[in-house]
């Protein structure tokens, strides 16, 4: 696979031209006009760069003083006059261009270009066509791949454009279209190829369906791809997420030579299960190997570790240099802070050499039941780092812990007001919390009924009923309780937190109710305090 897209500058000063033949002298001269104007024009545009070999794509050219894009924009506006000369253009330009818009992700300029492509050479050229419906795929404009697709006369000669079109649903999250197209290919007599198992395998992942990665499994077998290392990646990656760690171990020690994703993808899958003794051992298997973790395998097991394997890590990560990667600082931040090590945390964060958003939304996190969060959002907004949804989460739920009213208000208005970030269910949740955990229960219920643009869900009712405990309000606590009890039948902690409710009030017979309520469900009571 091409890896660096063509200069396309240097490309057009090579455009080969293909001319029908003629029985006249004044239709060759005709042409012959044609074709040196067109020659002056590319002279005139692209003097300044230097002659090339006449092929379509390069990977070595010198750095120009155009961008890529430029050039890229520069070639097909050439090409547009010179097709409005009349003037023929050869197969492979088209084809060149459009990978040239898939690596340079210009999806206008491939959108530009397919409409100088004739209908008549889309409809008879599966390479332009698949190139072309592969760019729209992956921006997910599946519609309109979808559309070259059922139009391609030839496509069960190859497994390319179906590939790219599984990619494109699986990307938007319609998984089960991308499996149905992979069905609908075996139905239709084509042969997968090692590229066709990894994207319907991602999308069993996702979807979480073990049956039919098993049975994709069986056919990759089948097809001779069972010892392919892209395929087992997959087929580790997918085991893990449907669930069968076994399995996906199994897979895994099946691998012949494990690179980089091998290692990460059962990683991440012990992780997932909650392993930690197994991650970590197969992270110390990847350093055995002679592989250096990266920034997910050194995230992830971060995100899980106790403080000693944390800093253990960390002096790993010195010695090699990668302590300034931003997923890694942040996620030693993250277990410093976890352990109540805040000075090793924003010793961490005033010497990275570079913040990103997450920076600054982690040391935020970092600091929810700490006063100096709001120092840190001031120094953000100096910065000009411009804050997002979850920075704002983080805030109103500092501000709810450290009973913040106003600046909590001042945060939510900001919010819409200033920084155009309008309230997602997990703000509203914070601001319930922060108006309840200061006693404020009318303000917070009135919020949830008068001020929400949708309907309210669990975590906003919880963090009402939770107030409603902590400060005896039984009448508003009624009200939030049978909304969880519709919304979440089946947790017993909203059943509980109410019993306790009425105990308190002395109501008994409603504790008896309630209890009644859980032995019908088929609930555990349980009788510890809620604190």
């Amino acid at each position: 696979m091409i890896t660096i897209v063509p200069q396309p500058p240097t490309f057009c000063a090579s455009l080969p031209l293909h001319c029908a033949s003629s029985k006249n002298r004044r239709s060759n001269r005709e042409k012959l006009r044609k074709q040196k104007l067109f020659s002056e024009n590319r002279k005139t545009a692209f003097s300044s760069y230097p002659e090339s070999t006449p092929t379509p794509l390069f990977i070595h050219h010198k750095p120009l003083s155009q961008t890529k894009l430029q050039a890229l924009h520069a070639v097909i506006k050439d090409l547009e006059i010179s097709i409005q000369n009349g003037i023929t253009i050869e197969v492979e330009i088209f084809a060149s261009l459009l990978e040239t818009c898939f690596q340079l992700r210009a999806i206008d300029l491939g959108i530009k270009l397919h409409r100088l492509i004739p209908r008549d050479l889309l409809r008879k050229n599966v390479g332009v066509s698949s190139k072309l419906l592969r760019l729209y795929a992956s921006f997910g404009l599946v519609d309109d791949a979808h559309e070259l697709f059922d139009q391609m006369p030839k496509r069960n000669k190859f497994a390319f454009p179906w590939n790219s079109l599984i990619s494109g649903y699986s990307e938007l999250g319609q998984y089960e279209d991308a499996i149905a197209l992979y069905f609908q290919m075996e139905e239709e007599g084509i042969e997968p190829d090692q590229f066709t198992y990894p994207r319907v395998l991602k999308a069993c992942a996702r979807m979480g369906s073990i049956r039919v990665g098993e049975a994709v499994h069986r056919d990759a077998v089948r097809f001779g791809f069972g010892y392919d290392m892209f395929v087992h990646n997959a087929l580790v990656d997918m085991y893990a997420k449907c669930g069968d760690i076994v399995k996906a171990r199994r897979v895994f020690d099946k691998i012949a030579c494990k690179d980089l994703i091998s290692w990460n993808s059962i990683l991440t899958g012990y992780i997932r299960h909650g392993l930690l003794v197994e991650a970590l051992d197969i992270f110390r298997g990847m350093i055995r190997n002679g592989l250096q973790p990266d920034s997910v395998a050194l995230s992830a097991v971060l995100a899980k570790a106790q403080l000693r394997i944390g800093v253990q890590i960390h002096g790993w990560v010195v010695r090699h240099g990668v302590e300034w990667n931003l997923s890694v600082s942040n996620s030693l931040i993250t277990v410093y802070s976890n352990n109540g090590k805040l000075d090793q945390a924003r010793w961490l964060f005033n010497h990275m050499p570079e913040r990103d958003v997450v920076c600054w939304n982690t040391i935020i996190s970092a600091h929810c039941n700490d006063p100096k969060v709001l120092k840190y959002f001031e120094q953000m907004e100096r910065d000009d780092v411009l804050p997002e949804s979850v920075t704002f989460v983080s805030l109103l739920s500092a501000c709810a812990h450290q009973g913040l009213v106003n600046d909590g208000e001042r945060l939510f208005s900001i919010m819409r007001e200033k920084y155009g970030i309008r309230p997602i269910v997990e703000h509203y949740a914070c601001m319930a919390n922060l108006y309840g955990r200061a006693g404020l229960i009318n303000k917070a219920y009135a919020m949830i009924i008068d001020k929400m643009e949708f309907v309210a869900g669990p975590t906003v009712w919880g963090a009402l009923l939770y107030a409603c405990y902590l400060h005896e309000n039984v009448e508003i606590g009624e009200i939030a309780a049978h909304k969880l009890f519709e919304l979440e039948p089946d947790y017993e902690h909203n059943f509980e937190l109410m019993i306790k409710i009425y105990r308190k009030a002395g109501r008994f017979k409603d504790v008896e109710t309630v209890e009644k309520m859980m032995v019908d469900r088929g609930l555990e009571l349980y009788t510890t305090s809620t604190s």
